[in-house]
């Protein structure tokens, strides 16, 4: 990957623009920044250290997965998993169209830019390995900087189906290091992922 190239650049700046605006805010080795700015940090650095070879696009993808999500709020969406299935679906539609929109004016091709656009939308989530990574890196993102304060909104049991299914999503390589960031978590936590994850005999 080039990272010296000026369309490179120019198009993550924009991304960072954009995370900055975010009005949601979190505390960060450097201190409080936007939610949107060290989500998107962590989701590189991820995808970084699963893939040091990635692509372009998919190290492109990884600076906007989640652009301007806040703008498209959960509760504008019928609660229920019908609900939230649709916002899923809008959000994905949307970051495709943003990202696209800032990578044309970036200069980016119309390749490279339905490249980005299929790895935000999952279109080949399981067929094909960038968007299994991206989706690996997602969800130890979560694991990493979410779970522990979304496990106070939630009893064992519903956490436990949430493990299960973030687990079925993962490739083994994402497995691996599932393990790794949950031994770093509080001992309970660290329980119920084991449990949660082993196979069922």
């Amino acid at each position: 990957m080039l990272v010296d190239d000026s369309r490179f650049q120019l198009a993550v700046a924009r991304f960072q623009e954009a995370h900055c605006e975010d009005p949601a805010t979190v505390e960060a080795e450097d201190g409080t920044v936007p939610w949107s700015v060290h989500y998107h940090r962590r989701l590189v650095a991820w995808v970084r250290r699963l893939e040091p070879e990635a692509s372009e696009a998919l190290v492109l993808a990884a600076h906007c997965q989640h652009i301007r999500r806040w703008t498209i709020p959960r509760d504008r969406y019928p609660m229920g998993r019908a609900g939230y299935k649709q916002w899923r679906k809008t959000l994905a539609r949307y970051h495709a169209q943003e990202a696209g929109r800032i990578l044309g004016e970036a200069g980016y091709d119309e390749i490279t830019i339905g490249q980005v656009q299929s790895l935000l939308r999952k279109l080949r989530l399981k067929l094909d390995r960038e968007s299994q990574l991206l989706e690996d890196a997602v969800c130890l993102v979560f694991l990493e900087n979410e779970f522990e304060a979304f496990s106070r909104m939630h009893d064992d049991a519903k956490l436990a189906d949430i493990l299960r299914k973030t687990w079925r999503k993962m490739s083994p390589l994402g497995h691996d290091a599932a393990l790794m960031v949950a031994a770093t978590l509080p001992e309970r936590l660290q329980t119920l992922v084991r449990n949660a994850v082993a196979p069922e005999s």
